[in-house]
């Protein structure tokens, strides 16, 4: 499969932010009741240049997935110390659970060389999120 990386586009902000997740997963769902102000601040966060944040796509341009690189991709009480690339993301909800996520690492990771070229790279992941823990592997 072919896997492309480009900025995040405002249409590619709003489609993640509908992205529905069941549960234990939901945990990552955007809040539907978020009014549209809030809605426009997040997706200006997803924009910001600083964060990093690329769209994952497919030979047709379909959106599979999102990457982020750098600190936003950093949770509370994590220990940051060592330098390295922390890198963040997920799966479009319909295609979790079939084997994509480590073509889509293996593609973040390789842009990531190219991009950034950092010494080494980090992911923060969720103890209880297996699925992600074994694309990250």
């Amino acid at each position: 499969m072919t896997i492309r990386l480009l900025p995040l586009t405002e249409t590619h902000a709003r489609q993640i932010l509908a992205w529905r997740y069941p549960p234990p997963y939901d945990f990552y769902n955007y809040d539907e009741d978020e009014d549209k102000e809030e809605l426009a601040e997040a997706v200006a966060e997803l924009l910001n240049p600083a964060y990093h944040y690329y769209a994952v796509l497919d030979a047709t341009d379909s959106l599979l997935a999102y990457r982020c690189f750098g600190p936003d991709a950093q949770v509370p009480g994590g220990d940051y110390r060592a330098p390295a690339l922390d890198m963040g993301g997920g799966l479009r909800p319909d295609l979790t659970g079939q084997g994509l996520g480590p073509q889509v690492m293996q593609a973040a990771i390789e842009f990531a060389r190219a991009h950034f070229n950092p010494p080494a790279f980090r992911v923060t992941v969720a103890a209880w999120n297996g699925r992600a823990l074994r694309a990250c592997e």
